[in-house]
């Protein structure tokens, strides 16, 4: 039997990015069990919700799960899932619902560029650490009236924690030089003052890390100016996605942008940092080089490293040799066409 994971195949690009992904694993010669997970529109359609408990239970069970982009649309309001046990949970989205029904806790999103495609930024070599389970996407908000909006931003000092210490030991199983913490301690003094001073703490348990912290503001800034000043950055929920697409655009396209979703007793579901672009679905021209190197990030968490670094190797060659690229990188070729360039390069 093949190792089992879990496939939720998304909306917009999703099943044509994941046919290409699923090509690509299948050439390491390791051999898969592609399990369907009814999420989103198959939800729907099966279990009548977008996130039914039937697949949340089979996601936990297969704890490794490769997932393409969902819709999510604006305006729409909350997701309720409710539970055996007769409790509710109550999410701002579906990709929140998921990550937090499985117990995910960080989002790492290893951002390098390339040469051949990334210009001023192919030494660009950022590894952001997305806390994904509170922040202003905590769905802790409410309209006054009609003429305001409250939103809460949730700091809470095992969350803030938690992030920090997976950032330590990330940068210290992987040979990364230092953890930077981003924030805005100076403005939203309690909330990221609470997330500045737990990240502290750990640093000081870490010593043989270096470690700093730049204002999210200025982040962005040097981001731009002179990213070498950044290895490893730990942030809140809101401050990583935002900066993690920073990223992306710098070295090139949101389409080169690998993430992981990662829990505490093993799980991991991982995905692209874009989204699911339902302007050009079914033209086959969309860009699947960030889920195929997000499913590298899958082989590396099972141990399966060789592979991995023949799947990001691959991916390096075809881009600095520009074959075959999609039209996001200035290209005219087609989405399975990358991949198997790819699959013939490893």
């Amino acid at each position: 039997m093949g190792i089992r994971v879990g496939v939720i195949r998304g909306n917009g690009i999703g099943p044509e990015i994941t046919q290409a992904t699923l090509r690509v694993l299948e050439a390491t010669d390791i051999e898969f069990e592609w399990v369907p997970v009814a999420i989103g529109d198959e939800g729907v359609e099966q279990y009548g919700h977008p996130l039914p408990q039937e697949s949340v239970k089979l996601l936990k069970e297969l704890k490794l799960a490769i997932k393409a982009p969902l819709l999510v649309d604006k305006f729409k309001g909350r997701l309720y899932c409710e539970h055996e046990d007769g409790s509710v949970g109550v999410y701002p989205s579906l990709n929140n619902a998921i990550r937090r029904e499985l117990g995910l806790y960080v989002c790492p999103r290893p951002i390098r560029g390339f040469k051949g495609i990334s210009g001023a930024y192919e030494d660009l070599d950022v590894h952001i650490m997305r806390e994904i389970t509170e922040d202003v996407y905590s769905g802790i908000e409410h309209m006054v009236g009609d003429c305001a909006a409250e939103c809460i931003k949730l700091t809470t000092r095992k969350a803030a924690l938690r992030v920090a210490e997976y950032s330590f030991d990330y940068a210290r199983k992987n040979g990364r030089k230092k953890v930077t913490c981003v924030h805005k301690a100076n403005a939203v003094s309690m909330a990221d003052g609470l997330f500045l001073a737990c990240f502290r703490e750990v640093a000081a348990r870490n010593p043989d890390i270096p470690s700093d912290d730049f204002m999210v503001d200025a982040t962005a800034y040097y981001l731009a100016k002179c990213p070498e000043k950044f290895d490893v950055i730990v942030a809140s929920n809101q401050y990583g996605d935002i900066l993690s697409d920073l990223a992306a655009g710098l070295v090139g396209s949101l389409g080169l942008a690998p993430g992981a979703n990662v829990g505490e007793n093993g799980e991991i579901v991982v995905e692209a940092s874009h989204g699911a672009a339902p302007d050009i679905a079914g033209r086959e021209i969309a860009n699947p080089i960030a889920l195929i190197l997000s499913g590298a990030l899958l082989l590396r968490h099972i141990g399966r490293c060789d592979q991995a670094i023949r799947v990001e190797r691959a991916v390096a060659e075809v881009l600095n040799e520009r074959l075959s690229l999609t039209p996001d990188l200035g290209g005219t070729g087609t989405t399975m066409g990358v991949a198997e360039e790819i699959v013939g390069r490893m």
